[in-house]
């Protein structure tokens, strides 16, 4: 199974849109983590403000809005492995 991690914080309203779409998408078909940055100095670093965040494998795919297209090509091609 995919692992799709999203880099977030709390009281950004960005953040809560974009996990709003992506939830309906990722249920049952990839494991989806909401970390929050400011937990992790390294990640503080790393995104600053830069939220929401949309990472695949270790691989960025969406930044502040959701490109619907790629998460969905993603789960297509996690669907066609199994």
């Amino acid at each position: 199974m995919r692992n799709f991690v999203l880099f977030s914080r709390r009281g950004c309203h960005l953040c809560e849109q974009m996990l709003e779409e992506l939830e309906p998408l990722c249920r049952g078909r990839v494991h989806l983590v909401v970390e929050d940055v400011d937990t992790r100095p390294e990640w503080q670093k790393t995104h600053g403000d830069n939220v929401p965040v949309l990472v695949a494998d270790g691989q960025e795919v969406c930044r502040y809005r959701l490109d619907r297209g790629a998460v969905l090509e993603l789960i297509r091609d996690t669907d066609q492995d199994t």
